[in-house]
């Protein structure tokens, strides 16, 4: 079987809502719900039922500075039961508050850093099969460390960050023979290195629409 070549302008995501029937929230969480909706494919009459975990979504930061090192920071992930090298994240869960200045406060809070310089690196699902999340990684570059006495307290799991630096390279490396395994880590270094291949010339502006995410479309 000789299948179709798809186009460079044909290799896109695109907003398909289909026609929900009925939804019910079935499970009431801490951060995220557990939500089911039964919905028709298409014309047929027959539905579907599909739980699904709502998410108000995330954004992730690739830090990089002047010597190309990316800054890592590692913490204890409860669920795998594992302590993971990761970039600095967070929840989109302030109202109203745009996904720039979410990574800006991310970083400050996590890693003590601000930074002059700031792109859409990525954007990814988590696990669309199973989470409405959408995680926007972004690339800030021109690091400078905030002043002690204006650093974020941390606590719970982030009361016990480690934050360090490594080689973009390395990082690459570790990536590929897997050991690093967080997504956004994994997805953020790729797509840096790739980036800087390529003179940093598909970075996108900061607001950059952002289709994937329920609240930014």
């Amino acid at each position: 079987m000789e299948l179709s070549r798809v186009s460079r302008a044909e290799l896109k995501d695109t907003v398909d809502p289909h026609t929900v029937v009925a939804s019910d929230t079935v499970y009431e969480g801490f951060i995220w719900d557990v939500q089911r909706d039964e919905f028709r494919m298409g014309d047929e009459d027959s539905t579907l039922k599909r739980d699904f975990i709502t998410h108000p979504g995330a954004v992730s930061i690739v830090a990089l500075d002047e010597q190309d090192r990316v800054l890592l920071i590692n913490q204890y992930r409860h669920p795998v039961g594992m302590r993971m090298w990761e970039i600095p994240a967070g929840l989109l869960d302030v109202d109203g508050e745009p996904p720039h200045t979410a990574a800006q406060r991310e970083l400050a809070e996590e890693a003590d850093m601000t930074a002059d310089d700031w792109h859409v690196l990525v954007d990814f699902h988590n696990s669309p099969g199973s989470s409405s999340e959408a995680n926007r990684i972004f690339l800030a570059r021109g690091l400078h460390e905030v002043p002690e006495a204006d650093r974020h307290e941390r606590d719970g799991e982030e009361a016990e960050i480690i934050v360090r630096f490594a080689d973009l390279d390395d990082a690459v490396a570790a990536t590929l023979s897997g050991q690093i395994n967080s997504p956004a880590a994994v997805l953020g270094i790729l797509a840096a290195h790739a980036a800087r291949a390529q003179d940093w010339t598909s970075l996108r502006p900061v607001d950059s629409p952002w289709p994937g995410h329920l609240n930014f479309r």
